[in-house]
């Protein structure tokens, strides 16, 4: 009943509003954990790492025992780096709804915005003041060209113009004549960097005897890297 008059009196509204934060904030803590959790396994990776490595002269089983842990340490983190990436779409799609939503309430209230704006407008007093801006518009015009056109002052010559522009062509050509020398010409090569191309190899699944083959060859790694 309680939750019913929360509904009608407006309570629901701010329910429903706080949802997809309250659900942003929950998903957010996980990830939070996940990621965490992400780390610590990374670093039980690297310390049985550091256990076979140290075992690997001394103690093949020890050593063997600790790549074991490692390989079930780096299953469980692709698993968890799996949820991480879930989650994080979860967290975008979420988002992305709410910036929606949101976008559309704008909307909404831009449209009541406009409607209230347009309420005292009509298509005849638009007209009109559009016909206004246009006798107005005219009666510049015709102000412009009516100080435009009474010349002011002597007129320009344009024999001399002309006759002043072909001296200076002549004293450019004159200049060009008088200079020699080659001018040297650079050539322009666009060089495109050179794609590498590689190839991608994939582990095939392995079985038990394969795996305890892949063992041996680690170990056998570990003890030439320990060796050098």
């Amino acid at each position: 009943m309680s939750g019913m008059l929360s509904w009608i009196t407006g309570g629901g509204a701010q329910q429903r509003k706080a949802a997809p934060k309250d659900a942003i904030v929950a998903l957010r803590a996980h990830l939070d954990m996940l990621q965490k959790r992400e780390q610590h396994l990374q670093n039980q990776m690297d310390e049985q790492d550091a256990v076979a490595r140290r075992n690997v002269n001394t103690n093949k089983n020890a050593a063997r025992a600790a790549l074991k842990r490692k390989k079930q340490h780096e299953h469980t983190l692709e698993q968890t780096t799996a949820q991480i990436a879930t989650l994080e779409q979860q967290i975008y799609s979420i988002e992305a709804a709410n910036i929606n939503q949101e976008t559309l309430k704008a909307m909404q209230q831009a449209g009541k915005a406009m409607k209230q704006i347009h309420g005292g407008l009509t298509i005849d007093k638009v007209d009109q003041t559009m016909e206004e801006l246009r006798d107005q518009h005219a009666l510049g015009e015709e102000i412009a060209q009516a100080i435009t056109s009474a010349p002011i002052g002597e007129p320009i010559d344009t024999e001399e113009l002309e006759e002043e522009l072909a001296n200076i062509e002549q004293e450019a050509l004159d200049d060009k004549m008088l200079k020699t020398g080659s001018v040297p010409i650079g050539d322009r090569v666009d060089r495109l960097p050179a794609a590498a191309n590689g190839e991608l190899k994939s582990k095939p699944q392995a079985s038990r005897q394969q795996e305890e083959l892949d063992e041996e060859a680690e170990l056998a790694k570990l003890q030439a890297e320990m060796a050098m």
